[in-house]
């Protein structure tokens, strides 16, 4: 049953205040010297487990409200910062002056001693980001969050600033092509080195980590796709944890609504929030979330590349928001039907998806999420162009790439991503000529499966 206005306000009120509460620096009196270098004194393993403690647990003033509140409300009825908004507009302004100006010397002074919040440059940070910011941060549980210009740009950001040369960053072996790419050849340039490994393979990791010193190591767990597979996150954080490394993970494919690594033991969370975040196909950006330290430490790497977000689109994806939980649990929600339909089809041989009680990683998924995404993939009884055939036969979905938006989009993998690669290649990444990949939108689902029985007939 629906709490009443009166109970929803007398909680808001109450998260307020709660948000002003400040951790002591006590706690991180030692992890100030995360900042490159001298990193190696942060990773060691116990005190780096006392303060993954404190990153996991929920924020402050967030555990009365459901994902959904929050995302409406945080970072604008509910400030941090206890900062009343300087405007009587529901909506949040968007403020695109580039500089901010002080009143006196005084004010100056007691804004860089901390005394004062405001704003100083736009590529430090403004006010309508700050908005963006901390919505993410409430909806991830997190300390703090870093807005940045794309997905990559979160990724980049994130491995620059917490993998000191002469580092280790352990991988996946079907992770994001293009961060794939960047860690085995921009990284390698800076002394970094890069394991890749199937981390669904719990030894394979483990001897990965008993190889000597790996205080230096992150361990970065990017989204897998096409073929949605998900790793023990609490597991995988202990083992990590017990050797002093740290923990990234892209949490993309699940969106804040389905699933919270931070409260499972990861230390940061990457989005490319251009997908289910912003929702809806006409903004690009990322975010990062953790612990405030971690946070300050990629914020610092993050003003010198340059990555800031323009207000303007920060406004779109707060926008946005307000509806993320309303998409992502429609599209929870057809996306299982479909695949449940799709699993029994004659003319489909297999389908990828996590919500299948078949699917080796169901009961992963199960413990970990509260709903298993918007992706279905599915290998079709035919050949490449029996397949592009039924892709061309959809009438409802476009032939895109990306995901989380609130149309359909619909792919062939072999020709949107590997088009012009070798068998081997495409044998090592689990791409037959014969799979799809679907993201789907909010459209009914009644006619999302009448569209996709249809072109299968055209087969």
């Amino acid at each position: 049953m629906a709490r009443s206005s009166s109970v929803v306000k007398a909680s808001l009120r109450k998260q307020s205040r709660q948000l002003r509460a400040r951790r002591s620096p006590k706690q991180f009196q030692r992890a100030t010297a995360l900042s490159l270098p001298g990193v190696k004194g942060f990773f060691a393993a116990a005190e780096h487990l006392q303060q993954q403690e404190s990153a996991a647990a929920p924020a402050p003033g967030y555990t009365s409200a459901s994902d959904g509140t929050l995302a409406v409300h945080a970072g604008e009825k509910l400030r941090k910062n206890g900062m009343a908004p300087d405007t009587d507009s529901i909506a949040t302004p968007i403020v695109s002056g580039t500089t901010h100006l002080f009143k006196s010397s005084d004010d100056l002074i007691a804004f860089k001693e901390g005394r004062r919040h405001s704003f100083e440059y736009g590529r430090y940070g403004n006010p309508t980001v700050s908005v963006f910011e901390e919505k993410i941060s409430a909806l991830e549980r997190a300390e703090a969050t870093l807005v940045t210009s794309s997905g990559m740009n979160a990724i980049v950001a994130t491995l620059l600033a917490l993998v000191p040369p002469g580092g280790h960053v352990v991988t996946t072996t079907d992770c994001y092509s293009e961060a794939r790419a960047f860690i085995r050849e921009r990284l390698s340039k800076m002394g970094i080195r890069s394991t890749f490994v199937d981390l669904n393979d719990i030894e394979a990791l483990k001897a990965v980590l008993d190889q000597g010193d790996v205080r230096d190591t992150l361990l970065y767990r990017l989204s897998d796709e096409p073929h949605l597979k998900c790793i023990d996150i609490k597991l995988v954080a202990e083992l990590c944890h017990r050797k002093g490394t740290l923990v990234c993970i892209d949490s993309t494919l699940a969106s804040p609504i389905n699933q919270k690594p931070l409260t499972l033991g990861a230390d940061i969370v990457v989005h490319s929030a251009t997908k289910y975040i912003a929702g809806h196909h006409d903004v690009i950006a990322g975010c990062i979330s953790g612990s405030e330290t971690l946070i300050k430490t990629i914020r610092a790497w993050h003003q010198d590349l340059g990555g800031a977000i323009s207000p303007d689109a920060a406004y779109m994806i707060i926008r946005g928001l307000k509806t993320m939980a309303l998409r992502v649990e429609t599209q929870n929600r057809t996306s299982l039907r479909m695949a449940r339909l799709l699993e029994n089809h004659p003319k489909i041989e297999h389908v990828y998806y996590p919500g299948l009680k078949r699917s080796p990683w169901h009961q992963i998924a199960k413990s970990q999420m509260t709903g298993f995404g918007g992706v279905v993939s599915f290998e079709v009884a035919s050949d490449l162009h029996g397949v592009m055939r039924f892709i061309d036969a959809l009438e409802m979905p476009f032939i895109a790439t990306s995901l989380g938006g609130c149309e359909s989009l619909v792919q062939q993998p072999a020709v949107m991503s590997f088009w012009g690669k070798s068998d081997e290649e495409k044998g090592k990444n689990g791409i037959k000529d014969n799979l799809v990949r679907f993201s789907f939108g909010i459209e009914k689902f009644e006619d999302l499966r009448d569209d996709i029985l249809q072109a299968l007939e055209k087969i």
